[in-house]
């Protein structure tokens, strides 16, 4: 589900971006931290069969049928763009439908991530993450990888358990909550934590206050974490990637 690929570095460094991105101090005592639990996705209320599910409209993370993000970043390897594209395909995972999002990442103009994330709103607002199918491909089209393409309910990597749905974004989050966004053990176990939900982000493309601020993690990589942004009634629109030289990831336009 990442929204730009990892960057390998081989420092840590930390910087600001002066008079494009005011970020307004985060903190959270990790060790206070409750963890929510996950139910089994198969025993949740997702509303109306077909129809309730696709309808997304969590105010952090809003997910409207014909909507397409793009962000930019400066990298060590180049100028990478990401397309979000919020598609009206659907794909119905362990019964229940879910809205198919496209999500491709660009270097220098050259396509080098192609993936398809899965989501769906139970009747109480979470937004389940449901599972990815992506591939890591050079710019001549050749796919590199696919690791870490996963389906709830399946074992798409012949590991001998199933992946397990997870939220990747709750309805009622409140500072200090962690939660799994996704578990199937060594291929995809991304986790969240609600850092705070006053933040102030300004960026080129506009001001958002009252921002939520998550950070996400895998234990597959450590010292690999993201400090994401959300603006309500928007969605994604700033990340702090803090593996090795600090990434800042911009929303740049929203058709």
């Amino acid at each position: 589900m990442n929204l730009l690929r990892e960057f390998n570095a081989s420092m840590f460094v930390v910087f600001f971006l002066v008079a494009v991105v005011v970020l307004i101090g985060v903190s959270a005592d990790e060790s206070l931290a409750k963890k929510v639990d996950i139910p089994d996705v198969t025993t949740v209320d997702f509303g109306t069969p077909g129809v309730d599910s696709i309808d997304i409209d969590n105010t952090y993370m809003p997910l409207i049928p014909g909507t397409t993000m793009y962000y930019e970043a400066e990298t060590d390897d180049g100028f990478e763009t990401n397309v979000y594209e919020v598609t009206t395909d659907t794909k119905v995972i362990q019964g229940i439908t879910s809205i198919v999002v496209h999500d491709m990442a660009f270097l220098d103009g050259c396509l080098i991530e192609d993936t398809f994330d899965w989501f769906a709103q139970d009747a109480e607002g979470n937004v389940w993450y449901m599972g990815e199918d992506t591939q890591e491909q050079d710019c001549a089209g050749n796919v590199l990888s696919t690791e870490g393409s996963w389906e709830a309910g399946q074992d798409v990597a012949g590991i001998g358990s199933e992946a397990e749905a997870g939220i990747v974004m709750l309805a009622d989050p409140k500072q200090g909550l962690s939660y799994a966004q996704e578990f199937y053990e060594d291929e995809a176990e991304d986790m969240g934590a609600i850092l705070r939900l006053n933040a102030l982000v300004s960026i080129d493309f506009g001001d958002y206050e009252d921002c939520l601020v998550t950070k996400e993690w895998t234990p597959l990589e450590i010292g690999a974490i993201e400090h994401k942004y959300y603006a309500p009634g928007v969605g994604l629109v700033y990340v702090e990637e803090l593996k090795g030289k600090t990434v800042h990831v911009e929303l740049v336009d929203v058709e």
